[in-house]
């Protein structure tokens, strides 16, 4: 059975995120996406602004790696489980998450992501 296009486009950005590739992140993004960080009550709006807060992911402000245990998707959700690393200012951070998207014509409408540990995190990126 194939991959539904949501979870192969959802394996292709996570790559995306690994590789520091703001291009391809950008592309894959609705213009007034609503971007849902871990532990902020309000969401990033629109492309642009999703993108200034990466600041930093390609020019070696941190560097993110993790391995991806699955992606489930439909044509309404995706949803992925991760186990993600962040190195930052020579500090490296592990956490699990669970990132649901809504993706609607190939692009990101909107992204959640929950953790295990919502206050480390807060600690570690200085929220």
């Amino acid at each position: 059975m194939a991959e539904h296009p949501n979870a192969a486009l959802y394996r292709s950005l996570f790559g995306a995120m690994i590789a520091g590739d703001i291009e391809a992140l950008s592309g894959a993004m609705a213009d007034e996406i609503r971007y849902h960080v871990i532990g902020s009550a309000d969401p990033i709006v629109g492309k642009e602004a999703v993108i200034a807060s990466f600041a930093g992911i390609d020019e070696g402000g941190f560097e993110f790696q993790g391995e991806l245990h699955d992606v489930v998707a439909n044509d309404d959700h995706t949803i992925a489980l991760v186990q993600a690393h962040v190195t930052k200012d020579g500090k490296t951070f592990s956490y699990r998450t669970a990132e649901i998207f809504h993706i609607e014509d190939g692009k990101v409408t909107e992204r959640w992501a929950f953790s295990d540990d919502t206050e480390a995190i807060n600690r570690f990126f200085g929220s």
